[in-house]
């Protein structure tokens, strides 16, 4: 699935409305990242610099400039170099394909950048990028350096992060078909997890019945890194090792999600090795799922976004004191915080380009409303360490989370990770399908 040039091209445009007039914005994709010697991880261009490009090839700088007209600084085609390492767009393919008004090889940037830079009075760059810092300065250096010959050196600089941010929170209709298709992808690979594991399998093997579901729909490479915790593995939040025995009697925590046009899928299940929850872990489990509906109820157009995540933790925090977990009174508890011994996190985060996607959470200070278009997570969770000494041993060990995709919307939320059993029937019966 791809997005349309025009659509990049229009948020080109909305970029330069919001900033000052007399602009430029400079952005680059990033370099290829050595894994070992000479061998490199599968390239991957930085979030932002796609959102606004599409341009997926490393080593690339856009400048941006007017009403959102771009030049594209790139690697020249090389027959030689694409023998060995792949194909380029090269020049002529910067403009043809992704809406370049001019294109130049990677060699002439700093005569192309020098060249923006002379007379305009503001230029945006992410401010967290020291390597593009350092070369902005140089070519404002050589600019001033020109000031008898007429040249004229920009005086404000702008992070362009904040901007930025602001316009990846809200997603378009082409974005939310990419991640709904993401989404979907993810919720089959936890099917095939969930019919799959059998106690005395190790967790990497189960890792591989996600990755073959994610690369045989297309999906080359996670959106982060799979976490398959078994046993009281799941009470370590990003628990990334996968290499212990799955146990009869384990509780299986899966937190895993495509990415499918740079774009995320995050989601988090907990079933039983042997595929019936035992009675602890179904307690648990159920306070974790009414937490769950409770946050549901209020992702809505207009309602703090925090409002799901204390409706969440209200949830939990009645079940902690059900279960004897926890004693005293709600309210006491909740504002002493006594539950962070057993849900350390929020219930959930922006979801885009990054798994953790870009976005305020509050504004002036208070937590910002929901709008349509957003897209986040939902995940409350329970994790009872091993060596917790203070509660009962019956629930030593147990860790749980339940985490959807959800699409807000005018008509209510949109679960774009429909269709995954979480329901403790619904995810027995799953499960029973192939034992």
């Amino acid at each position: 699935m791809k997005i349309d040039t025009q659509t990049y091209q229009a948020r080109r445009e909305r970029l330069m409305q919001s900033l000052p007039e007399n602009s430029v914005v400079v952005v680059r994709t990033g370099e290829l990242s050595t894994r070992s010697n000479d061998c490199e991880y599968e390239f991957r261009p930085h979030s932002s610099f796609f959102y606004l490009t599409g341009f997926p090839e490393p080593s690339a700088y856009a400048l941006i400039h007017g009403h959102g007209d771009m030049t594209l600084v790139t690697l020249p085609k090389d027959p030689e170099k694409e023998q060995w390492d792949g194909f380029r767009f090269g020049i002529e393919g910067a403009i043809a394909n992704f809406g370049a008004n001019e294109a130049v090889a990677l060699d002439e940037l700093d005569s192309v950048a020098f060249a923006a830079l002379d007379g305009v009075s503001h230029v945006a760059y992410l401010f967290d990028d020291s390597t593009l810092r350092e070369k902005i300065a140089t070519w404002r250096s050589a600019v001033a350096a020109r000031a008898r010959m007429g040249a004229v050196a920009p005086t404000n600089f702008i992070d362009l992060a904040p901007v930025v941010s602001e316009m990846r929170l809200r997603k378009d209709t082409e974005e939310i078909a990419i991640m709904e298709t993401a989404a979907q992808i993810s919720v089959e690979a936890h099917k095939q997890a969930m019919r799959t594991v059998r106690p005395g399998m190790n967790e990497y093997q189960l890792e591989a019945e996600l990755n073959y579901v994610f690369m045989k729909s297309g999906v080359r490479q996670p959106a982060y890194n799979n976490i398959v915790a078994s046993g009281s593995n799941a009470c370590v939040l990003h628990y990334i090792k996968n290499d212990e025995v799955i146990e009869d009697g384990d509780l299986i925590l899966i937190d895993a999600g495509a990415e499918l046009g740079c774009y995320a899928a995050d989601i988090t299940r907990t079933f039983p090795a042997n595929g019936k929850f035992s009675e602890p872990q179904a307690a648990l489990y159920q306070v974790v799922l009414d937490a769950y509906h409770a946050g549901m109820e209020k992702l809505t157009v207009g309602t703090p976004y925090e409002a799901c995540h204390n409706a969440a933790v209200r949830t939990l925090t009645e079940g902690l004191v059900t279960h004897g977990l926890l004693m005293g009174g709600v309210d006491q508890l909740i504002e002493s915080k006594a539950y962070r011994d057993f849900y350390m996190h929020n219930t959930g985060h922006w979801l885009g380009l990054d798994v953790h996607d870009c976005g305020a959470y509050k504004i002036s200070g208070e937590s910002r409303l929901l709008e349509e278009g957003m897209v986040l997570t939902i995940e409350p969770g329970l994790y009872v360490s091993a060596d917790n000494q203070s509660v009962d041993e019956k629930w030593r060990g147990i860790g749980i989370r339940i985490e959807d995709d959800v699409q807000i919307r005018a008509d209510g939320p949109y679960v774009l990770t429909h269709g995954l059993p979480k329901e403790i029937k619904e995810i027995e019966a799953l499960m029973a399908e192939n034992r």
